[in-house]
């Protein structure tokens, strides 16, 4: 055997065990591989479903939104009705009812100012009485 025999050989060794080092990754990277490929292929099996739960929920949720824009405009014509009620009690009964109440007043102030003369018996009292009385 010469030196170009042996050279050989040794490299042929060395591939080979360079191989055999090399061949324990690549089967890890294999199966590594592999349990890629089935995560992959699960996720996209939930993914669908899980999606179409999703759209199960936005279409809920725009029809309780609807539900909520009718009771919101339904909210607001009752508010707007209220208001346009209280301004029509307001012009009806609030004139009557303010000279109604004038009118009552004007009469405790007169028959206090008239019962208040009768009673005046000393000057004391009357001084007494003067700044009750007031003018309107």
């Amino acid at each position: 055997m010469g030196v170009g025999e042996i050279t050989g050989l040794i490299a042929v060794i060395v591939f080979a065990v360079l191989a055999g080092f090399l061949i324990y990754p690549l089967i890890k990277l294999g199966k590594l591989l592999e349990t890629i490929g089935e995560t992959v292929k699960d996720t996209g099996n939930h993914a669908i479903p899980m999606l179409d739960e999703g759209v199960t929920t936005v279409q809920q949720v725009n029809k309780t939104l609807t539900d909520v824009n009718n009771i919101s405009e339904s909210a607001s014509y009752t508010a707007q009705n209220v208001g346009a009620l209280t301004d029509l009690y307001a012009s009806i009964l609030g004139k009557p009812i303010v000279k109604l109440a004038a009118i009552f007043y004007a009469l405790k102030q007169t028959v206090t100012s008239f019962m208040g003369k009768k009673k005046a018996e000393t000057p004391a009292s009357q001084a007494a009485s003067t700044p009750t009385a007031t003018k309107e």
